[in-house]
């Protein structure tokens, strides 16, 4: 798809997206080594996905985040979860 500049938009070329669904995993480890939790944000109705690692309490804590914000958006090339979105002069 071009924009009306000519420039071509593809999947890769948008760099922030808004996170439209998450689920958060748990892999059990063996006996020696400690278990992996990780968020799955899936984006913009499925057009991206993205798993990340997380702690056992950054995962408690997104989640608290993520059950509070109505909007929630991902930044793809830097990995950042954006939180609190809001318009100017609310």
């Amino acid at each position: 798809m071009a924009s009306e500049s000519g420039v071509r938009v593809t999947d890769n070329s948008i760099k922030v997206r808004q996170v439209s669904h998450y689920q958060f995993s748990f892999v059990a480890g063996s006996n020696t080594e400690p278990g992996l939790w990780t968020l799955q944000l899936v984006c913009d109705e499925g057009a991206w996905e993205e798993v990340i690692s997380v702690t056992a309490s950054d995962a408690d804590n997104l989640q608290d985040v993520l059950t509070r914000q109505d909007t929630v958006y991902y930044d793809v090339e830097r990995r950042v979860l954006m939180f609190g979105v809001a318009k100017p002069g609310s």
